[in-house]
């Protein structure tokens, strides 16, 4: 399978459209563009992937989908080889600006626009433009930037634009109380938004657990195994989308018994990539467990929780990690995830989406990133 960028880019088939690259795409949830030969692309242990990445000549992971104006508008990280090892503290993710993709329909052409943000331009940011998030209000679009400030700690900014591809302009500082990554913004039927984030290891908010920053606050996790898990952390959004109207709280996900995960249950505590939707009355907290390569879910009745864990909504992809987001778009639903088929690097990722079904209860059905 290639492994370079120069690969990637000889073997794609592009072409100019709208200030981008519209790139050919096979149907959703399906293995589309065929391997060499005509045979189909299969993982390094012989399996076929349930769906082919969304761009192929550049990497892109973490994709944060939302639907605006009736299009799909995809927020990912952009992945790129600074030569860095791999360690637990991520710093093999160098990534240093943001491209928005878009498309008419799921299964329909890419388009792969133009910067929309780079590092440089974000004030307060010396680096690590990890997975952001996007957000509209009132002909405002919005862009949440998780980065490391000019200390090395990781804060979530916000930027603005007119258009949902941009360019973002960055505001001067960070949103005051934000700390760690993985911003993710659920706006309620009400009009009121809330930002969910955090993100353990590399994501620093092990360091945060006594509500100041210590650098010294252990390099992965506490190691509190009967403890109730380090939690993701939710605040209510100002009217301006740009501010905290509050002091982050804690997201409460509680076991099947009703009783707080614990730290050492890594099939089921948080580690980063909140998520939250709605759907029929119900919120839907959906995260990624880390080590343990699952993507969860939790269900309550109010944005703030508490959220008993309900099950799986991915199982392991190809590679370390797991970021996803989910869509509603005309009334079906959609899963958005990345995967290393591409690359077989962990730090050279590529986004995928996919179908997303329900059972009658609401509980959803857990998909398999490969066919067999």
């Amino acid at each position: 399978m290639p492994r370079h960028l120069s690969t990637l880019l000889a073997a794609a088939a592009l072409t100019l459209a709208g200030g981008g690259y519209a790139i050919a795409q096979g149907t959703t949830g399906q293995a589309g563009q065929a391997g060499q030969g005509g045979s189909e692309p299969r993982s390094p242990d012989g399996k076929r992937y349930l769906a082919q990445p969304l761009v192929r000549n550049l990497y892109f992971a973490d994709p944060s989908a939302h639907v605006f104006n009736g299009k799909i508008y995809v927020y990912p990280s952009h992945d790129v080889d600074a030569g860095i090892p791999d360690d637990d503290l991520g710093n093999q993710y160098a990534m240093h600006d943001y491209q928005v993709l878009s498309m008419d329909r799921p299964g329909g052409p890419v388009t792969v626009n133009p910067v929309a943000l780079d590092v440089k331009d974000i004030p307060w940011a010396s680096k690590q433009t990890w997975a952001p998030d996007a957000a509209y209000k009132n002909g405002t679009y919005y862009l949440y930037i998780p980065a490391r400030d000019k200390q090395g700690v990781f804060r979530i900014g916000v930027a603005t634009s007119k258009s949902p591809t941009g360019p973002f302009k960055a505001e001067p500082t960070p949103i005051a109380g934000s700390y760690s990554i993985d911003p993710a913004v659920f706006t309620d039927f009400n009009g009121q938004s809330y930002m969910y984030f955090g993100g353990i290891w590399g994501g620093q908010l092990q360091r945060w657990a006594t509500g100041r920053y210590d650098p010294n606050g252990g390099d992965t996790d506490l190691k509190r195994d009967d403890q109730p898990a380090l939690s993701a952390k939710v605040a209510r959004l100002s009217p301006d989308m740009k501010s905290f109207a509050e002091a982050p709280r804690d997201v409460q996900i509680l076991d099947q018994q009703g009783k707080p995960v614990l730290g050492g249950d890594h099939d089921h505590r948080f580690f980063e990539a909140s998520w939250l939707f709605k759907r029929n009355g119900k919120y839907y907290f959906t995260y990624s467990t880390g080590d343990t390569h699952y993507l969860a879910y939790a269900i309550g009745d109010n944005p703030y929780g508490p959220f008993r864990y309900t099950g799986r909504i991915m199982e392991p992809v190809q590679g370390w990690t797991t970021h996803h987001s989910i869509i509603d778009f005309k009334g079906r639903w959609y899963l958005f995830y990345h995967d290393t088929q591409l690359s077989g690097k962990n730090h050279l990722r590529s986004a995928k989406m996919t179908e997303l079904r329900f059972n009658p209860d609401g509980t959803i059905q857990t998909i398999n990133p490969f066919k067999d």
